[in-house]
């Protein structure tokens, strides 16, 4: 079984994500700031917050959905705001989104709110809603189910330390995934976790027995070129059994997002 982990960066570089995501074709994709219009054909709308100003594609949860039509494809609102289409407003919906293939029937989900809460009436105020998505699959190729979640972390204006927050974060993560998985399972836990490699969030993971493939493989960041401030790492892959890992890589190459995408097969 072959799992991504990536963050789509809102599908900024549109034709290289898209492409690399057919041509790849993971049996489990998770996908996180992935931007879903459901109300509008546009291509392309913008985000501003501020003076951040970034280009968005519209309808990513879709395109990537008709790119691996194979898929279960699964979304996971965490706000509901609006984008840009020159001077008119476009609502919006921004989170995460799940694709698996379909010969590995998913026999139990859950998804859930590791900060805050659902926004309905626009993004909010930082540090914002964030959520997750626990998935438990069964593996027909190797006869044994495997439960896999996900999560994009809490975004902290102040940098990418501990707060009680992301403690809190670990926590509940760490709940929904037990939640959904059942001991003795082979446990993946992946996403752009924004923490340091030294974070309590690792402590909290490894109570529910999961080590990290990034920081104790001698990986050098898991950011691409297109990210242009300090500190390199964001993206993070636990496992449970680290003896089921066939192959694990941070791709540097090609460059699909401002975060790497990260490959697992078990």
């Amino acid at each position: 079984m072959k799992v991504m982990s990536l963050n789509a960066w809102g599908g900024k570089l549109h034709d290289e994500l898209i492409y690399y995501v057919r041509t790849t074709s993971p049996d489990v994709l998770c996908l996180q700031e992935v931007v879903h219009s459901p109300t509008t054909g546009k291509g392309w709308l913008t985000y501003r917050d501020g003076d951040h100003v970034l280009p968005q594609r519209a309808n990513l949860f879709r395109e990537i959905a008709e790119a691996l039509p194979g898929h279960v494809a699964i979304f996971c609102p965490a706000a509901q705001g609006v984008l840009w289409d020159a001077t008119d407003t476009v609502p919006s919906q921004w989170g995460l989104a799940t694709f698996v293939r379909g010969s590995f029937p998913i026999i139990a989900q859950a998804q859930g709110f590791v900060h805050k809460d659902f926004s309905p009436h626009g993004y909010g105020e930082h540090p914002r809603s964030r959520n997750a998505h626990a998935i438990r699959v069964y593996d027909y190729a190797r006869d044994r189910p495997v439960s896999i979640a996900h999560m994009h972390g809490l975004r902290d204006l102040n940098g990418k330390s501990d707060t009680p927050e992301r403690l809190a974060q670990a926590r509940r993560l760490a709940d929904l995934t037990t939640k959904v998985a059942v001991p003795g399972d082979p446990l993946v836990v992946c996403g752009d976790f924004n923490v340091e490699p030294d974070s309590e969030t690792f402590r909290v993971l490894a109570g529910i027995g999961l080590t990290d493939l990034v920081t104790t493989r001698d990986f050098e960041g898991t950011r691409t070129s297109q990210y242009k401030k300090p500190g390199r790492f964001a993206d993070y892959m636990l496992v449970n059994r680290t003896d089921d890992v066939l192959e694990f890589t941070v791709v540097a190459q090609p460059e699909v997002s401002d975060h790497c995408p990260l490959i697992l097969e078990i």
